[in-house]
Formats: structure tokens, sequence, C-alpha cells
């Protein structure tokens, strides 16, 4: 059987992240305060920089997604039950008890109290929004049944719509973390459902007008280029609003990765072993596991970033989400083949 590879960004996409860490830190100290002025570029809670940013990120993802996809269902429920209870019921709530145990009890003689709150909140917006992209990659990469991933991708983008803003409230609300209501709204509102329009209009139209094929080969390879320039160009962003932080507190990195690792191993396990009882075939199996353990880190970094700032610990954590996700889901990718049934 002929082995199948991840692409070249994807591959490396921990050693680009590190060096845009190393050359945000660098482009922060610098140039100093003189770049304030773009965290000061806001139309209500939303920065003008981030949100094109963050839009031609998640854009080139949501356009590939056909929202006819979710008629297909039929002789997939119980994989996409499991997807949907463990993405929504269960992994918001888990990131929330470990960001919890970790930062607010284990890491108490590490962390002030506001240094954990941050932490914490931003552990909870990386779990709340499950995987859109790179779910395609690991399913790939496992055999995974792709009409079933692009099933289950389509719902939870559609579910995200409605849950994502009750859910974030409610986890920051327990752990005694207080954000405007309308913040969150005008978030979820401007980093999803604009792209999320915009992608399924042009999917249409395109298809429609240029028909499938010429969809596929041509015009989603032009936009992974920019996707790709928009995440990178994100990071250095961020970084030179936290250089000064990390060189001051690089331990805090470790702090954050442990329980971020916990947790995708977790679901990823929960998933596999529920899967496994249900007798899903591995090709289905393998997807629904991937995609609650991996994250929409894309969203995470745009809303911890709107709600809490550029230069916030809760935007920290959620690119440290980032920064262990390939390593980590590739590790679950070579034991799900090695696992396969």
């Amino acid at each position: 059987m002929e082995k199948k590879t991840i692409g070249f960004f994807e591959k490396y996409l921990t050693v680009w992240v590190v060096l845009c860490i190393l050359a945000g830190i660098g482009v922060g100290y610098l140039v100093g305060d003189d770049i304030d002025w773009l965290s000061d570029m806001n139309i209500s809670t939303v920065n003008i920089p981030v949100a094109i940013l963050v839009w031609l990120m998640i854009y080139p993802m949501m356009v590939q997604i056909d929202f006819s996809s979710v008629g297909k269902i039929k002789g997939n429920t119980r994989g996409l039950a499991l997807t949907v209870t463990v993405n929504w019921l269960v992994k918001p709530f888990t990131m929330a008890f470990f960001a919890w145990l970790f930062f607010d009890q284990l890491y108490s003689a590490w962390l002030s109290p506001d240094r954990a709150s941050e932490y914490i909140a931003g552990a909870i917006l990386l779990g709340a929004a499950p995987c859109t992209a790179m779910v395609f990659v690991w399913s790939y990469l496992t055999d995974g049944d792709p009409n079933f991933t692009l099933v289950q991708v389509s719902i939870n983008d559609l579910i995200l719509l409605v849950a994502f803003i009750p859910l974030v409230k409610l986890l920051l609300g327990i752990t005694d973390i207080d954000i405007p209501y309308d913040a969150l709204f005008t978030s979820v509102f401007v980093f999803v459902v604009i792209p999320l329009v915009a992608g399924y209009l042009t999917n249409r139209l395109l298809i429609k007008s240029r028909g499938e094929a010429w969809f596929k080969a041509t015009f989603l390879p032009r936009l992974k280029p920019i996707s790709i320039f928009a995440l990178l160009t994100t990071l250095v962003l961020l970084f030179a609003f936290q250089g000064e932080k990390i060189v001051e507190l690089p331990f805090d990195i470790v702090l954050i990765a442990i329980p971020l690792i916990i947790q995708t191993y977790f679901i990823f396990f929960l998933s596999w072993f529920v899967g496994r009882k249900l007798k899903l075939q591995h090709a289905i199996c393998t997807p629904a596991a991937m995609i609650g353990a991996s994250n929409f880190f894309e969203l995470a970094v745009a809303v911890a970033i709107a709600l809490f700032g550029l230069d916030s610990g809760a935007s920290l954590v959620t690119v440290v989400g980032v920064l262990i996700e390939v390593p980590v889901m590739l590790s679950l990718v070579s034991l799900a083949n090695k696992w396969r049934y």
C-alpha cells in the first residue's frame, strides 16, 4: 500500500510557528511601543488588521465545505452521533476542567490569579471550537472515509453557529471570567458567519459556472498560499505584542502546553474506544476521533484577540495550541494506523 504523506506546510507547521514566534519577538523588541497603533485600530471590539488576516485564514476553509453533504447522513448516523456528542457535550467541559485543574490549582505557585484566569479563558476558547480544516489531513493520512469527514465537518460548522456563543459564555461564567455578551456575539458574527456565508456562496457560484473539477483542481490550490500567509502573519503580529511577556515567562509555554496535550489525547482515546464499542468501521471511527482531538485554532485565536486583546494570556494559550497541534496529531495518526482494524 502506498504510504500517504502530509503536505510540506502542514508537516512542518510547528517549525513555521516557532520561526514566527522568534520573528514576532524580534519585531516587538525592535519597534517597541511603535506598533501600539495597530492594537488601537478597532471597530467595536474587532481589531481591523486581525479581522482581515483571520478572514484570509478562515475563508479558504469555509469555501471548500459543501453543505449539501449534510443530506447524506444516512448510514453514518452512529459516527455522526459520536462526533456531535463528544465535540459539543464532552470536549468543551473537559477542556474547562483540565484548564481549571492545572492553571488554577496545580500551577497556583507559579501563576498569579489574573494570569491563570486568562489562560483558562484561552483554553476554553480552544475546547469550544472543533476542527474544521486540518481534520481533512488527519482523515486522509489514516484512510478515513472522505465523504463522512466532509459531512461531519459540515454539521459541526452548522452547530458552531448556534452553540459556540452560549457554550463559551457558560464556561467562562462558571470559571468567574466575565465577558460582554455583545463582544462575543460580534466576534462570532465577524469570524464565523461572514466567512462561512462568503465561502458557501463562492462554492455554489464557482461550481455552477466553472465546474467542480476546476474548483477543486485550480481554485482551491490558489487559495492555500493566502491562508498560509495570513496564519503566519497573524502569529508574527501576536508575538510582536507578546514578545516581552514570553521572554520574561518562557516557562509558561511549557505550563500551557501540558493540559492542552492531555486534553487532546483524552478526547481521542475517548472517541476511539467509544467508536470501537459502537462497532464503527475504521474509516468512520478514525475521523470521528480526530475531529474532536484537533481544534479550530484560527477561530480560537481570533476570538481571544477580540475579547482579551493581542497581548493577553488568552491569546497566548490559543497560539500554544497551534504550536502543539501538528506533532501531537501526527502521533495520533501513527497510533490510529497502528491500531487499524
